[in-house]
């Protein structure tokens, strides 16, 4: 039995990673698993809930997330996401939904819930996950694993122009400052840091644009070095 083909890219926010995982998936002809997602939309149920930054109660979310029922559904522009039946995808990507979901992703309850989930969208058809911790924790035996990265001031410059366009303007240097905090949680955290693990690739997209760097990803996968 052929095994599925699973593609790990993990990365700071910002480093293009959702962009060129749709693209990647596209040309494999594989599903993409936004797994960050996931996480956001944990975070944006904590808030709805009423839960306040920092979070004091990490078991309180955990209780939470186990009662979410989480869906990726297909859609030609990467996913859909539902929570409980509830179309979520626009909303979890409010720049406040930043912050909560780098704060659930570091509660290891939450990451003990959603991991499975993750691990079972592919188990049988393969795909290209992102996130923080794809390569290392949740499928750190795929056979092709790569972290995307940016200069922060790229990744800012990006992250401006996409708020811009989804109708949520914040001024270049309140990104930066965001982005620099986030990449600060993320690589700090107890449970499951964003690091570069073990066999990943490293690519750095601060002078690529997105068709370049799938192209790089994708002559790695077919063989090419």
């Amino acid at each position: 039995m052929t095994e599925p083909l699973i593609v790990a890219i993990d990365g700071p926010s910002g480093a293009g990673k959702s962009t060129v995982a749709r693209m990647l998936a596209g040309k494999l002809r594989v599903p993409y698993i936004d797994t960050g997602a996931m996480y956001r939309t944990v975070g944006l149920a904590a808030r709805e809930a009423g839960i306040a930054l920092p979070i004091t109660d990490g078991e309180g979310v955990v209780t939470l997330a186990r009662s979410l029922r989480i869906e990726l559904l297909p859609h030609p522009d990467g996913s859909v996401v539902l929570c409980n039946g509830r179309d979520v995808t626009e909303a979890i990507r409010r720049p406040e939904i930043s912050r909560y979901a780098s704060a659930v992703s570091a509660i290891p309850g939450v990451r003990k819930c959603l991991v499975p989930l993750q691990r079972r969208l592919v188990e049988r058809g393969g795909g290209v996950l992102e996130g923080r911790d794809i390569g290392t924790k949740v499928f750190p035996n795929a056979a092709h694993k790569f972290f995307l990265t940016a200069s922060v001031a790229e990744r800012a410059r990006r992250r401006t122009r996409e708020l811009a366009a989804r109708g949520t303007p914040q001024p270049y240097e309140t990104v930066l400052r965001e982005l620099q905090e986030r990449d600060d949680d993320d690589s700090n955290r107890a449970d499951s840091p964003l690091r570069l693990g073990s066999g990943s690739v490293l690519i750095d997209s601060s002078n690529l644009d997105a068709a370049a760097v799938v192209e790089e990803m994708e002559r790695r996968i077919r063989g090419g070095g």
